[in-house]
């Protein structure tokens, strides 16, 4: 047998992570409480925890899991999808780098 690993791309990262939150179907939540419930079960379980939790639902109740992996899917997908490209104009850019607003970054101090 031989082991591959497997790179998740991002909306399938946060797909598992909104569908290891505690947010449900029924509460019919928002954008932002989408993304608040995303991240909060990222920094509470980590990427692998929320993937090691949907499959523990998958395997104990396959046929809730399948819904509830679709709507996730189906969220993720319009909440966290990339905003549309800036039509071009006569500056000199290089594709996919944004110049406006440049950002610094710090090092938290944990």
């Amino acid at each position: 047998m031989r082991l591959t690993r497997h790179r998740s791309n991002t909306s399938a990262v946060w797909a598992d992570a909104l569908f290891a939150s505690v947010l449900q179907r029924s509460d019919g939540p928002s954008a932002g409480q989408v993304r608040k419930a995303a991240a909060a079960a990222m920094r509470a379980y980590g990427g692998q925890g929320c993937a090691e939790r949907v499959a523990q639902e998958f395997g104990d109740h396959p046929e809730i899991a399948v819904a509830r992996m679709r709507w996730a899917r189906e969220v993720v997908g319009e909440v966290f999808a990339a905003p549309p490209e800036p039509a071009p104009d006569d500056r000199q850019t290089r594709p996919g780098l944004s110049v406006t607003g440049l950002r610094r970054w710090r090092l938290a101090r944990t």
